[in-house]
C-alpha cells in the first residue's frame, strides 16, 4: 500500500490550485471539466482538491470545511523548502494568513504556518535535520 492522494473539499478548486501553483511553483496536473476536482503535481504523492458540491455528494452526512472555521483543523499540508522566509512571504502576498511567523525549532528546522485562502493549514519547513 501507498498514499497515492491527499484530497481537500474546498470552496473553489481552480482558485485552489491556481493559488498553491502561482504561491509555490507547483504544476496543475488536472482539472476536471466540471470544475469539482483538480490535482497538482507535487511529487511522489498528488495534492488534490474537490468542490464541497462533491464533497456533499462523497460524504452525505456531512464534514467540517476549513473554509468556515476559525481555527485551523487538526491537520496540515507540509511543504519542505529551503527557503521558508520566501515561501512565508510568497504565501501572504499570494492571500494566505500567517499562523505563525518563520522560526528555528530547537533541532535546526526552519518552521512557518501559513493558512490559505480556502482555510487549509500550511506548514512551510526546510528538511528535518538540515537546519535550513
Amino acid at each position: 500500500m501507498k498514499l497515492g492522494y491527499t484530497i481537500i473539499y474546498v470552496p473553489n478548486v481552480s482558485e485552489s490550485l491556481k493559488f498553491f501553483s502561482q504561491t509555490f511553483g507547483f504544476k496543475e496536473n488536472f482539472l476536471h471539466e466540471s470544475g469539482f476536482y483538480g490535482e497538482l503535481e507535487t511529487g511522489g504523492t498528488t495534492l488534490a482538491f474537490a468542490a464541497h458540491e462533491l464533497g456533499a455528494q462523497n460524504l452525505p452526512s456531512g464534514y467540517l470545511k476549513a473554509s468556515e472555521n476559525e481555527t485551523p483543523l487538526g491537520f496540515e499540508i507540509a511543504l519542505v523548502t529551503n527557503d521558508v522566509l520566501t515561501a512565508h512571504k510568497n504565501a501572504i502576498e499570494s492571500g494566505a494568513v500567517e499562523i505563525r511567523p518563520v522560526e528555528t525549532k530547537p533541532w535546526g528546522q526552519i518552521v512557518s504556518y501559513v493558512r490559505c485562502p480556502a482555510g487549509i493549514l500550511i506548514e512551510l519547513c526546510t528538511p528535518v535535520n538540515s537546519g535550513g
